[in-house]
């Protein structure tokens, strides 16, 4: 187990989807919005870890046509709330960042977006099991402990980036109406560049 946190210590200093989206997420809404993302994420990876231990990521790992669908599927939700988010023109309230507004669905975002990447599964699938004990706990125990260690770890870690967001946002952006539309087309940016990512990821 001490193992396992070391690696996922490391493997959380390495940015990726889950990163950004907290970020922009933060950014747009502030500590709530972030938390909330962080959140939805975790469980997006808790579910992820029941289907390793019930072999469903396996089907995403020996089916081109499962992986593709999964993954045009997500890239699609992703491009589709970039898109959105640019071409959004209702009236924004002023808010600096940190200050928290309502969610908007963050979590139900967050978490469709984590479970709509397919490499996450084969994530889980390929990582979970290389630190399993030939002891007397039954696999099944061990890898459900280790998915919601790493779960944990996941909650901690993006509270702790939702809070370095927001304070660094409010030091370093000027609070005004305008700089709020550039930060929300930001956002929307980031999200369809997470969608093309996805898009050209591999089985391999």
């Amino acid at each position: 187990m001490g193992t396992f946190i070391v690696v996922v210590l490391l493997l959380f200093l390495i940015p990726g989807p889950a990163v950004f989206l907290t970020i922009s997420q933060t950014i747009k809404g502030g500590k709530k919005n972030g938390i909330v993302t962080g959140l939805g994420i975790a469980v997006g990876d808790l579910l992820h870890t029941c289907a390793s231990v019930l072999g469903l990521s396996a089907i995403l790992m020996t089916s081109a046509l499962a992986f593709e669908i999964v993954k045009y599927l997500g890239a699609a939700y992703l491009i589709y709330l970039g898109i959105s988010t640019l071409i959004d023109k209702s009236k924004k309230v002023e808010k600096p960042i940190g200050k928290n507004v309502k969610t908007n669905g963050s979590f139900h975002q967050a978490l469709l977006i984590e479970l709509l990447n397919p490499k996450t599964s084969l994530f889980f699938l390929a990582f979970l099991p290389q630190f399993v004990q030939n002891n007397s706990t039954p696999v099944t125990i061990q890898l459900l402990l280790l998915g919601l260690t790493f779960v944990l770890m996941s909650i901690i870690y993006t509270t702790i980036l939702v809070f370095l967001t927001s304070t660094l946002g409010n030091k370093l952006i000027i609070k005004s109406t305008q700089s709020t539309k550039w930060l929300e087309k930001v956002v929307g940016i980031v999200y369809i560049g997470l969608g093309l990512k996805l898009a050209l990821q591999t089985q391999e």
